[in-house]
């Protein structure tokens, strides 16, 4: 098995960057929706689960071998570098300020990376303040928020360039 060569920068549009998603499951699972909604790469920072772990590949049914992934070392530092890339850097976080996935993408930028958080804490405020927006999922019934698996499905769902 070969990993996918992430595709050159300009041809990018739709990125998922990884803060932190320490269980291999959510890892897999988020590769199987970027996969399943046509996310171009996802960029793992330090501290997430290796998407190469066995629990990994099996929950992400393969698909870590289909999208293109690459680590980013230097992070929440590296938002600036995608801002420059042309991406405007989302952050999926419950925030005062945070508006509607399905508004966002309903005017989203061509190039948009949004970032997911680790299972518990989320993002991290640095991460946070370094984005250039902030995104959330509307939750009805009581419900504060979803696993980072099932909110990466959600999200992706939304921004799929059609």
């Amino acid at each position: 098995m070969r990993c996918p060569r992430a595709p050159s920068a300009v041809v990018l549009r739709t990125l998922v960057p990884l803060e932190r998603v320490g269980t291999p499951p959510n890892v897999g699972a988020i590769f199987r929706s970027a996969a399943a909604f046509g996310v171009d790469a996802v960029l793992v920072t330090p501290r997430c689960a290796d998407p190469l772990y066995r629990r990994s590949i099996r929950v992400s049914m393969g698909t870590v071998f289909q999208v293109p992934w690459t680590r980013i070392e230097s992070w929440p530092a590296g938002v600036d570098a995608l801002r420059e890339l042309g991406f405007h850097v989302a952050a999926l976080a419950l925030e005062e300020d945070s508006v509607a996935i399905r508004d966002f993408a309903a005017s989203a930028p061509d190039r948009t990376a949004v970032v997911f958080g680790t299972e518990g804490d989320g993002l991290r405020k640095s991460t946070i303040t370094a984005c250039d927006s902030t995104v959330m999922i509307p939750m009805s019934g009581g419900v504060d928020s979803l696993n980072v698996a099932a909110a990466s499905a959600v999200a992706c769902f939304a921004l799929q360039k059609v």
